[in-house]
This record gives C-alpha cells, structure tokens and sequence, in this order.
C-alpha cells in the first residue's frame, strides 16, 4: 500500500503542476485579451485591408460581430501573453531549473511576444494580401466572391496565429540549448531532418496549395531556424549530470 502510494504521489505532483502552470497561462491569456480588445477594432481592418473592396463580407448570424471581435482581441491577447505562456510550458516541460536559468529565461521572455508579434505582423502585411489576390482572382470569371464574416475571420486568424507561434523557434532553440537540452551539434547534425519539418509546418499552416505561397511562408521558418541555431551557439551550456 504504501508503494502505491508512492508510485502515485510524483504522479499527482505533475498534474497539479500541470493544473497549476495552465491557470498561470489561462490567466495571462485572459488579461492580455482585455488589453487587446481596445486595439481589436484597427487590427480587423488590418485584416480585413487585404479584400480591396473585391470581395464582400457579409454577416449571417446576429452574434457574429462580436464573436469575430473577441476573437480579434484574442489574437492580441496571445501576443501579450506568449511571454508567460512560453515560459509555463519550458519550466513544465524542463523542471529542476536552476536560478540562473530562470533568470535566464525571464530576460528572454520579452522576446517571445516581439517575435510573435513579427509573425503576426509578416503574415498579415505580406503573406496574406498575396494568398488574398490569388484566391480572388482564381476562376473569377465564375464566381463572385462573397465571404460569410465568420468563416474568413478563422481562416485569417487561424493562419496570422500559427505563423506568429512558429515565428517563436529561434527563441525555444536558445532556451533549450542554454538548458542543455540541445546542443549546436545536435542542431547541425539533424538541419535536413529540420527542413523536411519546417517543409510540412509551411505546408499545413499556408490556406493555397500553390507551391510559391508556401515558399513566402518556408523561407523566413528556415531563416529563423538558422538564426536558431545560431542563438544556441552562445547560450548553450551543458546540464550537470543527476547524481
């Protein structure tokens, strides 16, 4: 009995943690949400800009103003928050930081929301216009294009989030080589097994099956990567071996 209750016991320290670093993340999300819905309304006309007045948007359920307006200002929220929310999954995912890694990661954070900001900013202003000009004008001797508001505002904000979370590698590259996670090594020796990954994410995450959308997405990833590995150049530190 009492084995099984220690068998048990590191078990349930991890899901309250788990429960415990959620909340912190959930809460950050929350409160970023409230900042972002004061600058929710410029950032669907950002969105929305891409159209030109070629395609109308049109409203089919009485709510759906306002779910597409919290969704805007949860967009913003996740860029204010990715701080706090990257740091509860590093310190969850890698426990037994040390101080100086904390402190580390705490200097870093700042990061976090500048390059999900970018990405956000990259897919908005360059990726988008582009994908936007080649659906309308695909086929467009057949169909005018009339976009119900609540399915184009998830395929935009599904797509500017995604880009902005993978606008994140080089920051979780740095982090885990100064944890020791990863080496430069490690890194280099595995770059073909990197561009087969980032070949599929930038498959996945652009909304056109035309090869050259992809490529805009591909190249920034790879170029983050690079300067991913890069960053663990200088931070990396080998972790001291459990005794």
């Amino acid at each position: 009995m009492i084995e099984l209750e220690d068998t048990r016991s590191p078990i349930l320290e991890h899901l309250r943690e788990l429960r415990d670093r959620l909340i912190r993340a959930t809460i950050a999300l929350v409160l970023g949400m409230g900042a972002g819905m004061f600058f929710a309304r410029p950032f669907l006309q950002v969105l929305i800009a891409p159209l030109q007045g070629a395609s109308e948007l049109q409203l089919l359920k009485p709510t759906e103003n306002i779910l597409i307006y919290f969704k805007a200002a949860l967009i913003l929220g996740a860029i204010l928050a990715s701080p706090v929310i990257l740091y509860q999954l590093i310190a969850f995912v890698v426990p037994g930081l040390t101080k100086s890694e904390r402190r580390y990661l705490f200097l870093l954070m700042p990061m976090a929301a500048v390059l999900f900001a970018a990405g956000v900013a990259f897919s908005s202003f360059v990726v988008l216009p582009f994908t936007l000009s080649y659906l309308q004008t695909f086929l467009a001797d057949l169909f005018k294009a009339q976009y119900s508001v609540g399915y184009y505002m998830s395929f935009v904000a599904n797509f500017v989030l995604w880009v902005g979370v993978a606008f994140e590698t080089p920051l979780v590259i740095a982090l885990l080589a100064r944890m020791g996670v990863l080496s430069p090594e490690q890194l280099k020796r595995t770059w073909r097994f990197a561009i087969v990954i980032i070949a599929v994410l930038s498959a996945v995450i652009t909304p056109t099956p035309d090869p050259f959308t992809m490529s805009v997405v591909m190249l920034p990833l790879l170029g983050l990567y690079l300067l991913g590995v890069i960053l663990a150049g200088f931070t990396y530190r080998p972790r001291p071996p459990v005794e």
